[in-house]
């Protein structure tokens, strides 16, 4: 009854309100939400009382093997995150170094705006340099469809690449 009554709530019940809703004490419904917990339900104890944190909707990603040089950095940034695209990361296969990854989390104009002047104001280059244009995205995205319309606004573009081989993860 009390997981019930959290899933209709959009808000945060407090012990007391659940305890009464539910015809017991304060402290048996903070037993009963320790079983809960125990049984794998995401429970949020907040200021406020009890929140039921719902499961979130999985992103879709993929990965893109792209090729361009720093000039046309702000134009493929632009054209992922505007197809509703979150550019999660950059990876290079160096043939020395190995397969090295940054964080990017690039999801609207103003992430790449900040990124590029990040790279202006810095005396970092992007990573895409020590592989002479050659480097891989990790985009996240809603729905597939948003992946693959992105895949073929890369490709329509001339940002996609050849994938080799052994540039394939397992």
């Amino acid at each position: 009854m009390i997981l019930n009554l959290m899933k209709e709530s959009s808000k945060p019940l407090s012990g007391g309100a659940l305890g009464t809703a539910t015809g017991v004490s304060r402290q048996v419904v903070v037993q009963d939400i320790a079983l809960l917990r125990s049984e794998g339900y995401s429970i949020l104890a907040t200021a406020r009382g009890y929140l039921l944190d719902s499961p979130k909707e999985e992103k879709k990603t993929r990965l893109f093997k792209v090729f361009h040089d720093e000039t046309r950095t702000e134009e493929e940034l632009k054209l992922i995150v505007d197809l509703g695209g979150c550019v999660e990361d950059v990876m290079v296969n160096h043939k020395v170094y190995g397969k090295v990854t940054a964080p990017l989390n690039i999801k609207n104009r103003r992430d790449v705006q900040a990124f590029l002047k990040n790279l202006e104001n810095g005396k970092s280059t992007p990573l895409l340099k020590v592989t002479s244009g050659y480097h891989f995205h990790r985009i996240s995205a809603d729905e597939t469809e948003i992946l693959d319309e992105i895949e073929e606004a890369l490709r329509q573009n001339d940002f996609l690449t050849e994938v080799f081989d052994y540039e394939i993860e397992d």
